[in-house]
């Protein structure tokens, strides 16, 4: 007989809906934690391609504290690096302060490491604290310090050692850190080890380039009674040794002679060329007191016949004794043209006929050229490296040189040709060199 009873055992409709329900939702549950789980691993890997992209090291460490903010959404962040003993930070580089935050805290000092920072430094294992205030390392914040309740700390290794710690402070949706903040952030700063290390190796290798450079590069003598300074900036490149190079001195005839010249080309090949073009060229304008252009038609059939020297530009001057005070001599092999900076603030290129590079044709003729200079003129040779910019015309960009150049021509040559590598209107991408010479001064 029917009793309009379900059988014992067989859940009814109601219940069936339920488990339905519950299984739907946990299924939904799933795909949301699994959607959110691949955004945060695409996060994480666009992160870690983010901070590998530069390799200038301030800019990589602010990069590290601003990405893992982002990836665990937190309002503060802090880079701590260690000092060389490991007992205290050196450097504290911090991210998400407002201005009037910053401002607060002028005159205080940068933590390093006491507290619940400094918990991490002696204990480098991931840190999540969700009371600050209450932790036992806790020492308080110094006066003007945002309100700082919850933090995840994790430590950054380069090479198997502690290179500093990485601090992240209040997530923007007030809820303390988690397990899955901890994880990301620990797989970004495995990342940011390798970006640390690269962008060390990529200073030690600029600065080690930039020094061999300057080590083929003469100091200038005593050019009395004319004056002179120079200035060498290396490529932006890792181990970009260049081919700019310089140099100046005082002939028997009583001109000084001065030239700039760029090796094509960023190797040591180019280096090695440079140097043998360099003291070439001194033998010759000592031995050889004639024009410019003979004095170049003679340094390229000497490279021809001894060595091999790549194709190079440079621009010699002779600046000799007249009656009228002081005469500009010449000749340029496919160099650009020297700027000369007069005493009431006049700032021309001398424009005129180029001739070849050296390396190109040893036999075809150079043109000389002659232009008078009055006491205290400056002759400004410089490479290219110093006005070119893919941006921008080349004209553009002499233009801009020729107004920074006037700008600061009243200074000591030493200040000029550190203010023009300073404030370059190039890209930055090129090694550069820059050479100034003052004729003698009205007494």
């Amino acid at each position: 007989m029917t009793t309009g009873e379900e059988p014992h055992g067989t859940p009814g409709l109601p219940g069936l809906r339920l488990n339905l329900d519950e299984q739907l939702e946990g299924i939904a549950q799933q795909l949301r934690s699994l959607a959110r789980a691949k955004d945060r691993l695409q996060g994480l890997l666009s992160a870690v391609l983010e901070i590998g992209g530069d390799l200038d090291l301030p800019t990589v460490l602010h990069r590290i504290v601003t990405t893992a903010m982002d990836l665990a959404g937190a309002r503060y962040g802090a880079l701590g690096v260690l000092a060389p003993s490991g007992d205290h930070l050196e450097q504290f580089i911090t991210a998400g302060l407002t201005d009037e935050e910053r401002a607060a805290l002028g005159g205080i000092d940068f933590p390093h490491g006491r507290g619940v920072l400094g918990h991490l430094i002696h204990h480098p294992e991931p840190l999540r604290v969700t009371d600050i205030p209450s932790h036992p390392a806790s020492v308080g914040f110094p006066p003007g310090h945002p309100p700082m309740r919850t933090l995840l700390g994790v430590a950054i290794t380069v090479r198997g050692e502690i290179y500093g710690d990485l601090y992240l402070s209040e997530r923007r949706d007030g809820r303390p850190f988690d397990e899955d903040d901890e994880a990301v952030v620990r797989a970004l700063a495995g990342a940011a080890g390798i970006a640390i290390e690269n962008a060390r190796l990529f200073g030690y290798m600029r600065d080690s380039a930039e020094q061999f450079q300057r080590l083929l590069l003469p100091t200038l003598p005593d050019l009395t009674p004319f004056s002179g300074a120079a200035v060498y900036r290396a490529a932006a490149e890792p181990a970009s040794v260049g081919g700019d190079w310089y140099d100046a001195v005082v002939l028997p005839d009583l001109a000084c002679a001065a030239v700039i010249g760029d090796v094509v080309g960023h190797d040591l090949h180019a280096a090695a060329a440079m140097a043998q073009a360099r003291n070439m060229l001194r033998a010759l304008l000592y031995d050889r007191q004639t024009p410019p252009s003979e004095v170049l038609t003679q340094l390229d059939h000497t490279v021809h016949a001894i060595t091999d020297l790549p194709v190079t530009t440079a621009c010699l001057v002779r600046i000799e004794p007249s009656t009228d005070g002081w005469m500009l001599h010449w000749s340029t092999a496919g160099h650009l043209p020297p700027l000369i900076l007069t005493p009431d603030g006049t700032a021309r290129y001398l424009h005129a006929e180029p001739g070849i590079p050296l390396g190109v044709d040893p036999d075809i003729h150079r043109p000389d050229h002659t232009r008078q200079l009055p006491p205290g003129a400056i002759v400004l040779l410089f490479s290219d490296g110093l006005v070119e910019h893919p941006d921008h015309p080349i004209d553009d960009r002499l233009n801009a040189l020729a107004e920074l150049a006037a700008a600061h021509a009243t200074q000591p040559l030493d200040a000029l040709v550190h203010a023009l590598a300073d404030h370059h209107p190039s890209d930055g991408h090129d090694d550069m060199a820059i050479l100034a010479i003052r004729t003698p001064r009205e007494e």
